[in-house]
């Protein structure tokens, strides 16, 4: 598709976005500073921010509030069902220290913290694990059927509308999930259906915006990520005292709205008459292996892994750390207030470093400078929480892993689309495959943190896994030779 191309079909020449819909099977890439251009970069990020949002909402907040209360009434029974967990989690800590000694009933309820806080972490971690491997297996494919999808709305808009009324469906039913196996079972389906609009929707990127702008676009996006995170989680945490779990609901609705919003707004080109050859299911599975024999994808792909897999680690058990791990403890209310505060607190930071770095790395050709810097600063931030177990503490790894994120998320977009191996014709299928990096990393996160915790007993660990995890991602990058 040549510029002029381009810029016919962005005046709404018919003949020519016709001819372009039959010959490529894709809408025209939109011509920067055009109002299309302009119009599709505010709705992609508005998006992107509802989604962050909602993940934060889900698994930051409302998940982990849910399989606590759930874990704590297995626990605590009869006599034990009214005790105060934050006096008995600093009396934990005063007799470690040496300075309190436990009476024989203080004993029995302290035993029963100890398989309380196991139970709790174990059960968020399988919970969210098994969902995000579910979804991990499903977006490449609802990549390769994206990019074949021939119908009126295009290829990628039925995806996206479709799979996010049937999560909205499915968080609705997960307000009412009475034990931790039924919300296994719906967060699985929930996250995998929005993850069906989700992925067309980032694939999106490589349908329409020029090469020398996806490091801007991306900037903007992944900034928008990061706000839907601070915007979900302060707000799931200011309302969980007053709606508790109809906050699912709540979020149910905004994704509703937010996808018919942008399937309005951004209107695909129909892809009814696209010309799609037939592949046996042998092609089909092998098709998921092409990306990775290039290596240039492939170390790209490890290092995103790795980076998720430590940030996922470090993450996990946030609002469980309040309330067991820095001191003075916290209860459960304050931390469920406190968690999604610390980590919006780096967000001017971030506002100022996503955008710059993506425009940085599209003014000087250079990606790997960026990603290698991000990640080693990300690891740097995970040693302060380690040595210094208290609130500043946390709140200065925020920080800095805020400003690591927000110089990480554009250009590791921007990255993944340089090292694609077919851009024009399975872009949904690559990013599906891409995808699967940052959706790998998240399931195992919480399942090894969780795991770290109940062999040992001690936070500790788990912020040692990800200081190293994270410092091998950074060495990772530097393996790419195609891009610079």
């Amino acid at each position: 598709m040549t510029n002029l191309d381009a810029a016919a079909a962005n005046a709404g020449d018919p003949a020519v976005v016709a001819a372009l819909t039959e010959k490529d099977g894709i809408s025209p890439v939109f011509v920067p500073r055009t109002k299309n251009f302009r119009r599709y970069n505010f709705w992609i990020t508005m998006s992107t921010i509802a989604f962050a949002s909602i993940t934060t909402a889900v698994v930051g907040i409302t998940l982990p509030n849910h399989l606590q209360m759930l874990e704590f009434g297995s626990w605590f029974t009869g006599a034990n069902a009214s005790v105060d967990l934050q006096k008995l989690t600093d009396l934990k800590m005063a007799i470690d220290a040496g300075t309190a000694t436990a009476t024989p009933e203080q004993a029995h309820q302290l035993e029963l913290l100890s398989g309380f806080e196991a139970a709790r972490a174990t059960s968020l971690g399988i919970v969210v694990g098994l969902a995000t491997i579910l979804t991990m297996l499903a977006q490449p494919i609802i990549g390769f059927l994206s990019d074949r999808t021939r119908s009126r709305l295009g290829r990628r808009a039925p995806w996206i509308l479709y799979g996010a009324l049937a999560g909205a469906l499915l968080l609705a039913a997960l307000r009412f999930a009475p034990s931790v196996a039924m919300v296994a079972i719906i967060w699985m389906l929930a996250q995998t259906a929005i993850a069906a609009a989700q992925g067309p929707l980032g694939a999106t990127l490589a349908d329409r915006v020029p090469e020398d702008r996806l490091g801007s676009v991306s900037a903007w996006m992944g900034l928008g990520g990061f706000l839907g995170g601070a915007v979900g989680g302060i707000s799931a945490g200011l309302l969980f005292s007053m709606i508790g779990l109809n906050i699912y609901i709540v979020v149910a609705v905004v994704i509703a709205l937010v996808s018919f919003v942008f399937v309005l707004v951004y209107r695909d080109s129909s892809s009814r008459d696209m010309k799609v050859s037939r592949v046996t299911f042998g092609e089909f599975l092998r098709g998921f292996l092409i990306p990775l024999k290039s290596a240039d994808f492939r170390w790209v792909w490890i290092a995103r892994v790795l980076l998720f897999f430590g940030y996922g680690v470090s993450t996990a058990l946030s609002l469980y750390m309040l309330q067991s791990y820095i001191r003075p403890a916290m209860t459960a209310a304050d931390a469920t207030r406190l968690a999604p505060l610390l980590a919006s607190i780096g967000i001017p930071f971030t506002l100022v470093i996503v955008v710059f770095a993506g425009k940085l790395s599209d003014k000087f050709g250079r990606r790997k400078p960026f990603v290698f810097a991000s990640s080693a600063l990300m690891a740097v931030s995970f040693a302060f929480p380690l040595v210094w177990p208290t609130l500043p503490a946390m709140i200065v790894q925020g920080i800095l892993a805020a400003l690591a994120f927000g110089m990480y998320l554009p250009v590791d977009g921007a990255l993944f689309v340089d090292v694609l191996p077919d851009r024009g014709k399975s872009a949904g299928r690559d990013l599906g495959i891409a995808a699967i990096a940052t959706s790998l990393g998240n399931a195992l996160g919480p399942m090894v943190a969780a795991g770290v915790l109940s062999i040992t007993g001690r936070y500790e660990f788990v912020w040692v896994l990800s200081i190293v995890l994270v410092g091998v991602a950074a060495v990772a990058i530097l393996r790419v030779k195609g891009v610079r």
